[in-house]
């Protein structure tokens, strides 16, 4: 048994790891609350977004006359042979299951994939992501190839996909989450979706955490393209937060002064619900297919953005909960050393009067 100096070691540094994980836990519930905030400030944008877009699929004709063909090539759909699927995970661990639980539903569907026959590329966004799959599957290589015409006048440059494996890493996205910028998602999309329209994929879908409250929380499968309905989340499959995990998330909440339930509908949401919406003959500067041509690209953008703010969110929920969790732990287990250094100080003690008492009477 340990002497009552080496417990009162232990006891010091479990208190100063006491001391961590509760100043983890404040700094992750601010995150949380602008995380949370920026979330639903990304909302009006996007309703409005859709608004408008719903707006002139009623004023626009999306099959050509002539060849009977969906006027926009994101509408398009076709048989499912080579797929893309987005991971959003963490940058950071020290939260829970949330990385995991994320790799895992991404795994379950790859293998599903893999099972069929298709091909599956990886864009991984966040550290954790990445390491998931770094050392796991091949990443893409493209080779440049160069032809001169016309007497070296003109060059014509070629990129072809040499593919090793089956599942791929197609791209890593390592610094995405750190400000979560539009600008950055927006070249992320251009990319998967020049890809999607030259039919290198035939399919997108994304795993994250959707986050609407602390106390509504879920990993996702989600088809991001082909576009099946405006406005509309299509789930492939889901996985909710068990009651222990929701216990546990709510406790930790409280203990901030968090609110768990999704906060209520702004006058800013109000109105975007109503942008657009009214039975009317609106005036375009374009003509409307130019302009749903133009607006569909940046709906799918939106639509990734709006995917990194929710994860984000779960994330420090996720890190909120988990510190919360080791805090009382530590506390818990100070009292455990307490009491046992107290019995091992008892111990000695009453072993000193004993000493004490028998050399006593021997005299």
């Amino acid at each position: 048994m340990a002497n009552v100096l080496d417990l009162r070691r232990r006891i010091r540094s479990v208190k100063n790891t006491r001391q961590i994980t509760k100043a983890m836990k404040m700094v992750s519930a601010a995150k949380l609350r602008r995380a949370q905030e920026r979330a639903m400030q990304a909302r009006p944008y996007a309703q409005m977004l859709v608004n408008v877009l719903e707006s002139l699929v009623r004023r626009t004709d999306l099959y050509n006359d002539v060849t009977g063909n969906i006027m926009h090539p994101l509408l398009v759909e076709r048989e499912e042979k080579s797929v893309l699927l987005i991971v959003i995970a963490g940058d950071k661990g020290f939260a829970g299951g949330f990385n995991s639980n994320v790799g895992k539903a991404a795994q379950k569907f790859i293998d599903l994939r893999s099972a069929k026959g298709q091909n599956v590329d990886l864009e991984p966004i966040g550290r954790k992501a990445i390491g998931f799959y770094k050392k796991r599957y091949y990443a893409a290589q493209y080779d440049k190839t160069e032809e001169h015409y016309d007497n070296d006048l003109s060059t014509h440059y070629e990129t072809i996909r040499q593919r090793k494996g089956q599942i791929e890493v197609a791209a890593e996205h390592a610094d995405l989450l750190l400000k979560a910028e539009f600008s950055a998602v927006t070249e992320m999309a251009k990319s998967i979706i020049a890809r999607y329209e030259r039919a290198e994929i035939d399919s997108v879908y994304i795993v994250y955490n959707e986050f609407k409250s602390v106390l509504s929380q879920r990993i996702v499968v989600e088809k991001l393209l082909p576009i099946i309905k405006l406005g509309t989340h299509t789930i492939e499959s889901s996985e909710e937060m068990t009651e222990e995990q929701r216990d546990a998330a709510v406790k930790a909440a409280e203990a901030e002064g968090i609110s768990v339930h999704e906060p209520a509908g702004t006058a800013m949401d109000e109105e975007a619900k109503k942008f657009g919406t009214a039975d009317v003959d609106y005036i375009f500067d374009q003509s409307p297919e130019e302009l749903f041509r133009h607006l569909m690209p940046r709906y799918v953008t939106t639509q990734i953005f709006h995917a990194l703010l929710e994860s984000t969110a779960a994330e420090h929920a996720a890190r909120m909960t988990a510190t919360d969790a080791a805090t009382k732990n530590a506390g818990d287990l100070i009292d455990s050393l307490s009491l046992t250094m107290n019995r091992v100080r008892q111990a000695a003690i009453t072993k000193e009067i004993i000493e004490i008492v028998s050399g006593a009477a021997a005299l």
